[in-house]
């Protein structure tokens, strides 16, 4: 995502012909474009993506049973 946010900086930036990114040549302000495909091509094959949406589902879900544990008055559990 900051790769994403970079090429959108300096995209603008190029098109403003704002120094000192005017004077860069368009393949030099488009890397950071490729990187994030890179990074997300990456991240999709590796699973990383997967685990971390796994993480994020699993952390809900204990946040749930916990909230529904201590309005059933039990205390919470420790870990």
């Amino acid at each position: 995502m900051y790769f994403l946010g970079i090429g959108l900086i300096l995209l603008f930036l190029k098109y403003q012909a704002i120094d000192p990114v005017a004077t860069w040549s368009w393949v030099t302000v488009f890397i950071p474009f490729g990187l994030a495909v890179a990074w997300w091509a990456w991240a999709d094959y590796s699973g990383y993506t997967k685990r971390k949406a796994m993480k994020r589902d699993e952390k809900r879900r204990q946040t749930r049973i916990d909230k529904q544990r201590e309005s059933l008055g039990f205390k919470k559990r420790r870990r």
